[in-house]
C-alpha cells in the first residue's frame, strides 16, 4: 500500500487530523459519559476501524498510541512491544520476526521527528488493557480509559526522567 507508507511518511496531515479528532472528542464527553463506554464504542468502532483499518493497519487495541508512535501502529509489531524496538532489530532496519519487513519502531521512531509529537518518542506507554481490546479508542480515549497507570505510579512517565535521576544520583 504504496498510499498508506506516503502519509505515514509525511505525517503532517495525519497530525492535523487527529487534533481535530481530539478536538471532537472533547466536546462529546458529556455525551459519551451519558451513553457509557461499550455502547459509545459499538457506534464508533465502525467508523474508526474504517479510517485507522486502512491507513495504519490499526489492530483494534482500544488505546491507540499513534500520535505518540510516528502514526505508525505499534500493536502490529509481532512482538507487540510498545515502547520500542526490540534487541533483535536487523542490521538494515527490518524486523527480527518477519526479515522481509522493516521494523516497525525504526520506522516509528523516524516518522515521529516529522510530527508535532517528536518529544513523545521518549514517552514510556502503558501496558496494554486487554479489557479494552475491540473497543473503540475514540471512546477510551474521550472518557480517559485509554491510559492505565503502571505499577504504583498514576502520571505518565518518559524514558528521560530514568536518565536525569540515574545523572543526579551519580553526582
Amino acid at each position: 500500500m504504496a498510499w498508506r507508507n506516503y502519509l505515514q511518511d509525511h505525517p503532517g496531515p495525519l497530525g492535523w487530523a487527529w487534533e481535530a479528532t481530539a478536538w471532537v472528542l472533547r466536546r462529546a464527553r458529556p455525551w459519551l459519559e451519558r451513553v457509557g463506554l461499550e455502547r459509545a464504542s459499538r457506534w464508533l468502532l465502525p467508523v474508526e476501524t474504517a479510517l485507522k483499518k486502512p491507513l495504519f493497519d490499526c489492530q483494534a487495541c482500544g488505546q491507540c498510541v499513534l500520535h505518540y508512535t510516528g502514526m505508525t501502529c505499534p500493536m502490529t509489531c509481532p512482538k507487540q512491544l510498545r515502547n520500542g524496538p526490540c534487541g533483535g532489530v536487523r542490521a538494515n532496519g527490518h524486523c527480527e520476526v518477519y526479515p522481509e519487513r522493516p521494523c516497525v519502531w525504526v520506522q516509528a521512531l523516524t516518522r515521529i521527528e516529522r510530527t508535532p509529537y517528536a518529544a513523545e518518542k521518549h514517552r514510556l506507554n502503558p501496558p496494554v488493557d486487554w479489557r479494552l481490546e475491540g473497543m473503540a479508542s475514540w471512546a477510551t480515549h474521550a472518557l480517559e480509559r485509554d491510559q492505565i497507570p503502571t505499577g504504583s505510579e498514576t502520571l505518565v512517565r518518559y524514558a528521560t526522567e530514568r536518565w536525569e535521576e540515574v545523572a543526579d544520583e551519580a553526582r
